[in-house]
């Protein structure tokens, strides 16, 4: 059927079956086509096949004789080339042979030549090798009679020390000749040597090769007719010996009858490409003027269609709505024999089923939209993103502009209340210029009156239409001066819907009319009611989530510190960066010690809401507890190991408690004395080290278990650190996420200390700046403290003999020291806080005893002994003779305390400087 439709697709006019007259006379169809016949049609010269054969065999003579006359011109010229280097060779190696400066200077350079010369001649192929004095005279050559006469050819190149290479006409004939100077050690040219090919030898390679090239031609000629002559049989056997006229007359019967037909014609081949389409098929479909070479489904069609005319499947009268129209398409394959595979579809316009197909595909694009309301509204839980996403969705597709007013309660979490005012939260419009409408825009705060269709669905809790803006006095009287502009503006028709989740109202909704000159009717009302009880319930959520959020959050802020403590031991700065989305229990601190010491701590509850936050809350207040009691840093985590545990087994009794999962700590002490600091971690990162020289390590800390797990003993790593050295603690959030290993994120961590500040601050900055916070899915909690030391002449230490006459001693290098240091006005209580120290260490403790003072932000007294017993405050009677030593003690210092340390413990007390 395509083999007789040609172009246009229809049958020649002339009888059906029929043949024209040249035809008939030749064949009576495809079948039966002669050999003989063929061959004479095609040296006839008349039909299409002839001429494209007679074209090709021109062609491919004219190629075959300009590639012969190609390579030959190229093989003389290779073979011209090959003899001038190999003259060139030759010389240069005669020239350079041993012995051939000796034979010239002998006196009879012939006799030693010409043997030599004859013998390299005929071992390299070369027509002669001729040397000669500088005069040009020749001393070899392959004739004898030659020798003693002059040479031809260029010489003064060769004088001046370079060879030359050339074609001349010598005593031999025409040739090739390479002039080469032969020099004396000393540089100077001494003689020549000229070896060369004679022109006969040059071109001989050529003329053998040439029978051979000929050949080579004639046999692609022949291969080439052959071809010719087959693709013009086929061409024959496909146009049937039409000749051009032929053919031209008959497609043009086919245009005609194509075009005038009032049916849509479309050809496609099996691979979808549409072959052929005529004018009523352009017009129904609406097809582009290149439509015809595409595949169909690239042609912008409506999806059924283009899938049924892609797919060549048989199709009667299968409806199909194409714009404005009702297609009824049918569709048959060519499969048959002799036929290329494909299909022809005819189009018929059915406007008949036009408004029953209307109705349909509205219905078909409200369940769309209500679907699509279901899977894109609520996708964060955040209230303002949802209403934008409730009025995305409406526009264009319902109304032409969507409005969403919600109580201020509600952007907050709270609950909505009736005699507040809205805000509005979200706007959109079809126009690009929407924030030029005269609706109230985003932020604006309104309080509708009980007439505006906004007012009335929000004290009846039931959608309002108005089909009419302009004929509603109730809706005018919200603002006189805006609705008039709204009216103006083209906005027609208007549907407002409560947001009610259960018997809560959390605002409302405004459909608006401005381009769609329909107003809304009584089933748009329904769809609009449908479309935001969805909205409402996702509103519900966000609201519900922001105020857990809200919650969260306060109460995470009120359990990290506000201020950190004073103390001289450190430079400390910090960050907090909470979580994306939740709150989590990420937490730090900074504890002043006794005896100027500093404790940091950093912890990680894992998890996210108010239990994460609660717990990380109970966690700091027992570190701070713990604290108090100066344990070492494995005896501190051990406490808090017990204590998680106890809250997880107390938590698991109650149901529907979580349990305590997860928690991490690292807990450090420093020591600005001995710059020593003592740490231990329980599941924790482990701390990074900036030396004062900027460079960065990651200390050798062991590792416990994580929090509550228990059966394992907590272990410490004690530092020395240098003054100026700069200790990193973190949370897991900064150096882990789900993207990257904590390896990775370790390197990167080290990557950006080495290249930060000096101070605290100038680090904290450089590591946020850096690509390890760009997308942490977990909150972090990043400490930074740089270490001073305390002076050698803000310490005083002294030994203290087993005598009780010894205190009177101390008493007294205590006070030279305090005027040292200008502190007289302490001298009074430092020594009545030492005398009653020391005389308990005397008289309770054990030895060796000594007495520390320290001059930081407050005057430390502090008494060593080997004794592990704590001395208790006790309240004396009138009548006790003792007592009172530790009351007074704890009167006259700012604190007090004790100390425990391997070999003993420590008694001190603090008093403020003046």
């Amino acid at each position: 059927m395509v083999r007789l439709l040609g172009r246009s697709g229809t049958r020649s006019p002339l009888r059906p079956g029929a043949a024209p007259p040249e035809r008939q006379r030749r064949e009576s169809g495809p079948s039966r086509w002669h050999p003989v016949a063929g061959l004479r049609s095609v040296l006839g010269g008349r039909s299409v096949a002839a001429q494209v054969f007679l074209l090709v065999v021109v062609i491919v003579l004219l190629l075959v004789v300009a590639a012969v006359v190609a390579l030959v011109l190229q093989v003389r010229h290779d073979t011209t080339q090959e003899a001038r280097n190999r003259s060139l060779a030759v010389a240069e190696t005669f020239a350079n042979a041993p012995g051939t400066i000796e034979a010239l200077e002998s006196p009879d350079p012939t006799a030693v030549l010409q043997p030599r010369a004859e013998a390299a001649r005929e071992q390299s192929k070369v027509d002669f090798i001729v040397v000669m004095s500088t005069d040009g005279i020749r001393y070899t050559h392959p004739k004898p009679d030659r020798i003693g006469k002059k040479f031809v050819g260029t010489l003064e190149p060769a004088l001046a020390g370079r060879s030359v290479t050339e074609q001349i006409t010598g005593t031999i004939g025409p040739l090739v000749q390479a002039v080469v100077p032969v020099k004396a050690p000393d540089g100077q040219v001494v003689g020549l040597v000229s070896a060369g090919i004679t022109t006969a030898n040059v071109g001989g390679t050529a003329d053998r090769q040439l029978p051979l090239l000929l050949s080579a031609a004639a046999a692609a000629l022949v291969l080439a007719t052959a071809g010719a002559a087959l693709v013009s049989r086929r061409l024959l056997r496909q146009t049937h010996g039409l000749g051009p006229h032929e053919m031209t007359r008959m497609y043009e019967h086919h245009d005609a009858v194509l075009h005038a037909v009032r049916e849509g014609v479309l050809i496609v081949d099996d691979e979808g490409t549409l072959l052929l389409a005529n004018d009523e098929a352009h017009r129904l479909l609406a097809l582009p003027a290149d439509a015809e070479g595409r595949h169909v489904l690239s042609l912008g069609l409506d999806p059924g269609t283009a899938e049924l005319l892609a797919s060549g499947r048989v199709a009667t009268d299968e409806v199909h709505l194409v714009g404005d129209r009702l297609l009824a398409v049918n569709q048959r394959t060519t499969d048959r024999a002799g036929v290329p595979p494909g299909s022809v579809a005819t189009l018929r316009d059915s406007t008949e089923l036009r408004a029953l197909s209307g109705r349909a595909e509205t219905a078909r694009e409200r369940l769309n939209m209500l679907y699509d309301a279901g899977v894109g509204i609520g996708t964060s839980l955040d209230v303002t993103r949802t209403a934008e996403e409730l009025t995305e969705l409406a526009v264009p597709r319902f109304a032409d502009f969507a409005t969403v007013d919600l109580f201020d309660a509600v952007l907050s979490g709270g609950q909505p209340d009736a005699a507040a005012a809205l805000s509005r939260t979200a706007l959109s419009g079809v126009r690009k210029d929407r924030k030029d409408a005269p609706l109230y825009p985003v932020g604006e705060r309104i309080r509708f009156v009980e007439s505006s269709p906004q007012g009335r669905s929000l004290g009846t809790g039931r959608p309002v239409l108005e089909p009419r803006l302009s004929g509603a006095p109730g809706w005018q009287a919200q603002d006189l001066e805006r609705s008039a502009q709204i009216v103006e503006y083209g906005i027609h028709s208007l549907i407002t819907v409560p947001l009610r989740a259960g018997s809560l109202v959390l605002g409302v909704v405004s459909f608006w009319r401005h381009e769609k000159p329909e107003p809304f009717d009584t089933d748009e009302l329904a769809l609009a009611e449908e479309l935001v009880a969805r909205a409402a319930v996702s509103i519900d959520n966000a609201r519900r989530y922001t105020r857990e959020h809200s919650m969260a959050v306060t109460l995470q802020r009120s359990l990290l510190p506000r201020n950190l403590p004073e103390q001289d031991a450190l430079d400390i700065a910090y960050r907090y960066l909470p979580a994306q989305a939740g709150v989590g229990g990420d937490w730090f601190d900074v504890l002043p010690l006794s005896g100027a010491r500093v404790a940091l701590v950093v912890g990680d509850v894992v998890g996210h809401g108010l239990h994460a936050a609660a717990t990380m809350g109970r966690l700091r207040t027992a570190v701070h507890n713990f604290s108090a009691l100066d344990l070492p840093p494995d005896e501190l985590i051990a406490l808090l190991d017990e204590l998680v545990g106890r809250i997880d087994q107390d938590e698991t009794e109650e149901e529907g408690s979580a349990p305590v999962t997860g928690a991490t700590c690292l807990y450090a002490v420093y020591d600005p004395v001995s710059r020593r600091c003592t740490v231990a971690r329980a599941g924790h990162p482990p701390p990074a080290l900036i030396h004062p020289d900027g460079s960065v390590e990651f200390p050798d800390v062991p590792a416990g278990p994580p929090l509550g797990l228990g059966g394992l003993p907590f272990e410490t790593a004690e530092l020395e650190l240098a003054e100026g050295s700069r200790l990193v603690l973190y949370t897991d959030g900064l150096v882990e996420d789900r993207e990257r290993d904590i390896d990775v994120g370790l390197d990167m961590l080290r990557e950006a200390l080495s290249r930060s500040g000096q101070s605290p601050e100038a680090t904290c900055r450089t590591v946020l700046d850096s690509r390890l916070t760009a997308r942490s899915s977990d909150d972090i909690a990043l400490l930074v403290a740089r270490t001073r030391a305390l002076a050698a002449d803000q310490v005083a230490e002294w030994p203290v003999p087993a005598d009780p006459a010894a205190v009177g001693k101390v008493r007294a290098a205590v006070t030279r020291q305090l005027a040292e240091w200008g502190l007289d006005e302490l001298t009074f209580t430092t020594e009545l806080i030492l005398s009653e120290l020391v005389t308990n260490a005397l008289r309770y403790g054990g030895g060796p005893i000594h007495v520390r003072v320290l001059r930081d932000r407050n005057l430390i007294c502090e008494v060593f002994d080997s004794s592990s017993t704590s001395p208790h405050l006790r309240y004396a009677t009138m009548t006790d003779e003792g007592g009172r030593g530790l009351f007074l003690v704890a009167q006259l210092a700012e604190r007090w305390g004790t100390r425990y340390l391997p070999a003993g413990k420590v008694i001190w007390a603090e008093q403020p400087l003046p």
